[in-house]
């Protein structure tokens, strides 16, 4: 045979960074992106919202112009009556119009500003760490980051305040009811108002996080495990991620192509090691932190469930959360293939990803209601808009998707209950960003609301240990890396700001992550984090891989200690195989 199509081609790395570099990707997709589309798309995402947000100063002022009038001429009954009318107006108004304005700030805050100051803080430690990665010690890393995070909040905040110099003659922040009408007047000086306002808060926003984020801990190696007498209460929990499933028996992964695995093989041996262990001395979870598919397709879903169904001893304790490569690959084939804000599409691999999630773990996980405590069940909080996902399972379309518009984002966090009132619970979360094409798939944010619930579920549980499980890592890791790429749209764009506000829960909780594949156990102050490499990928079926079993033990004071981990290794296919025989 000239070619064997089961070890795969060229076209199996297409979309493979570790194949091919981020550059050459681009290039391709720039070539075949939908530029009509890639224009709506950046009108909906940016060009609206910033036009809605300048507008806003300028109907507050024709409202109090009217108003200011009226009162000014107050001679009768009628003006009396218009005045009310006025007010009533005003007051019935104000609420909608300053949501507007809030939600499209807050819009342009996590495409722009956010990522601008996270871009700006990964690029100076990037070029100093490069620059004297030989002479740093830990504690000189530490510092470093911490100067770089001063830095960048310094540059951005500089370059905020020139964008605003340059935008004030141009913002109009006075005006009437009859400059509203002439909508082609405005294009401007909203825009201007926008960048503004933007500028304003980014030149300001960017000096609080740069000096939060210096002052914060800086994320360092585990120094050393913890230890526990006997007769203390410990909690057994296998750390699994980035399964990558996918539907082909012959098939690649879109990271890794013809350098990763070939087909599930290697997901079987895994589930049957993990059995074999669970028998021998049981486990108490088995935490899977995302990326159960490749990319998110229903075959990859259902080839999943099949093989969790094959160990229900397994499935029983196993939690899983969305990973970007669950619920952000638009197209596996075509990076540049572009997601519309509003397509039923992604809306579609959420419902998959949040079906999944309630047949593994349905009846076992807490929702948490409005008033901030883990209520529902996921089944019993899904039941309501079971008609309504099949539906859009069966048929799409943009009515039957707008239908289930924040259903996604609403059931998140979700709480694994303590067994004990001063057991473990396990918080779930989702990190993935709103992103619309392949090449962004990896972005990652805790949203603020979700966070304001995930301490607001806490609060309920005032004794409890707790797993914080996300896909995405938190802080990036303290360590040399080769290529910039390799540590910027990975790691959480709020992350440090995340790992503040679990500041409140340092030393009674450990978060675990997954995302990079990559092995590593650190703190960041009294914080500890896990993250998981990949018992799949990285690595071509005839190399070995592993993961961990981690033993968690209620420590005095509350507190949740992290023992040594068990190393469980994974054999290559020939050297299984060979056992086999």
């Amino acid at each position: 045979m000239l070619i064997d199509p089961r070890h795969g081609d060229i076209e199996d790395d297409a979309a493979s960074p570790g194949q091919r570099s981020l550059l050459a990707i681009a290039g391709s997709l720039l070539v075949e992106i939908s530029l009509p589309k890639l224009l709506f798309a950046w009108t909906v995402l940016l060009l609206l919202p910033a036009v809605l947000l300048g507008l806003v100063p300028l109907l507050v002022s024709a409202w109090l112009s009217t108003l200011t009038e009226k009162l000014a001429t107050l001679t009768g009954i009628g003006t009396a009556l218009v005045l009310l009318a006025i007010a009533a107006i005003g007051w019935i108004g104000w609420r909608p119009l300053f949501r507007i304005a809030e939600n499209n700030f807050w819009s342009l805050n996590a495409l722009a500003v956010q990522p601008g100051y996270a871009f700006t803080r990964e690029a100076l430690r990037h070029l100093t760490e490069r620059i004297w990665s030989r002479k740093l010690t830990v504690t000189g890393r530490a510092r470093l980051r911490s100067a770089n995070s001063v830095g960048a909040a310094i540059v951005l905040s500089a370059c905020a305040v020139l964008i605003a110099t340059l935008a004030w003659p141009a913002s109009r922040w006075t005006g009437g009811w009859n400059d509203l009408v002439l909508l082609h007047r405005l294009v401007v000086p909203t825009l201007a108002n926008a960048v503004l306002l933007v500028s304003g808060y980014l030149a300001v926003a960017s000096l609080i996080w740069g000096f939060a984020d210096a002052s914060m801990p800086q994320p360092v190696d585990l120094a050393a495990f913890d230890s526990a007498s006997a007769g203390t209460r410990r909690w057994r929990v296998a750390h699994l991620s980035d399964l990558h499933v996918i539907s082909e028996q012959y098939g690649f992964r879109i990271e890794s192509g013809r350098a990763g695995p070939r087909g599930n093989d290697r997901l079987a041996r895994v589930l049957t090691r993990l059995a074999d262990i669970h028998a021998a001395d049981p486990l108490d979870h088995i935490l899977i932190s995302g990326d159960m598919t490749d990319a998110g397709r229903a075959s990859e879903w259902a080839v999943f469930l099949d093989a969790m169904a094959r160990h229900p001893e397994l499935a029983a304790r196993t939690v899983i959360l969305p990973g970007n490569h669950d619920v952000n690959i638009v197209d596996r084939a075509n990076p540049a293939r572009l997601d519309l804000p509003f397509s039923p599409n992604k809306r579609l691999r959420q419902i998959r990803t949040l079906s999944a999630m309630a047949a593994m773990q349905g009846d076992r996980v807490r929702v948490v209601d409005a008033k901030g405590k883990p209520a529902a069940t996921l089944s019993a909080a899904l039941a309501p808009k079971r008609d309504a996902i099949v539906a859009l399972a069966q048929s799409g379309g943009l009515r039957r998707s707008a239908v289930l518009r924040g259903v996604f984002d609403d059931v998140f966090p979700m709480i694994v209950p303590p067994e004990v009132e001063d057991g473990l619970g396990i918080a779930i979360l989702n990190s993935n960003a709103e992103t619309h094409f392949s090449f962004t798939n990896a972005l990652g944010l805790v949203s603020v609301e979700q966070t304001y619930r995930l301490e607001a579920a806490i609060r309920h549980y005032p004794a409890t240990r707790w797993i914080v499980a996300l896909h995405h890592h938190v802080v990036e890791y303290p360590m040399p890396v080769k290529a910039f790429s390799e540590r910027i749209g990975t790691a959480l764009i709020n992350g440090s700001w995340f790992v503040r506000r679990l500041g409140a829960l340092a030393g009674r909780a450990v978060v675990m992550h997954g995302h990079r594949h990559i092995d590593w156990i650190g703190a960041c102050g009294s914080l500890k984090i896990i993250s998981a490499p990949s018992p799949v990928m990285n690595v071509t079926d005839d190399a070995a891989t592993h993961f961990y079993i981690h033993t968690l033990a209620s420590g005095p004071d509350g507190r949740l200690d992290l023992l040594p981990p068990e190393r469980v290794e994974i054999a290559g296919e020939k050297i299984a195989q060979g056992m086999k025989d």
